[in-house]
């Protein structure tokens, strides 16, 4: 095993919902699009959905909290997944409207490096981050010249 790549890339990034189905509903009004994967078991209409989103199709998926492994939290807090998104303060603002609590205000870490992050409806944080090493690589994977560069 090479250890400079033990960890290759997000695959899937899992919240938990005590209703899928609502849950369902705000992240496909939130990301804009359906999940392109659902998991039906009887007797609940869904026991996973999973949407496949942003530059490198990274995989939101959510589970029925029933299916939670014994001891799991059900408040917030651990680790915070940040995803990069063009508008922060827009996206931030969007969230909050949407029903989401605040969790972390807008705050800049070091020049241009600014997180945010939110619980949303279901008890998860998300979070949201301005983050111009992530358009650095993007730039580079892709062959595209920087905005503004």
């Amino acid at each position: 095993m090479n250890d400079a790549h033990v960890l290759r890339g997000l695959t899937t990034i899992s919240f938990w919902a005590d209703d899928l189905e609502a849950a369902r509903s705000w992240y496909t009004r939130f990301l804009g699009v359906e999940p392109y994967f659902v998991r039906p078991l009887a007797p609940a209409p869904a026991a996973y959905v999973e949407f496949r989103i942003g530059d490198h199709q990274h995989e939101l998926g959510i589970i029925d909290r029933s299916y939670a492994p014994p001891g799991a939290a059900t408040t917030p807090g651990g680790s915070v997944v940040y995803w990069h998104v063009d508008d922060l303060q827009g996206t931030y603002s969007r969230l909050l409207s949407m029903g989401a609590k605040e969790y972390q205000p807008p705050t800049e870490r070091e020049e241009g490096f600014v997180t945010a992050a939110v619980v949303d409806p279901f008890g998860n944080v998300l979070g949201v981050m301005d983050n111009p090493h992530y358009l650095d690589v993007l730039d580079a994977a892709t062959g595209r010249e920087m905005i503004g560069g």
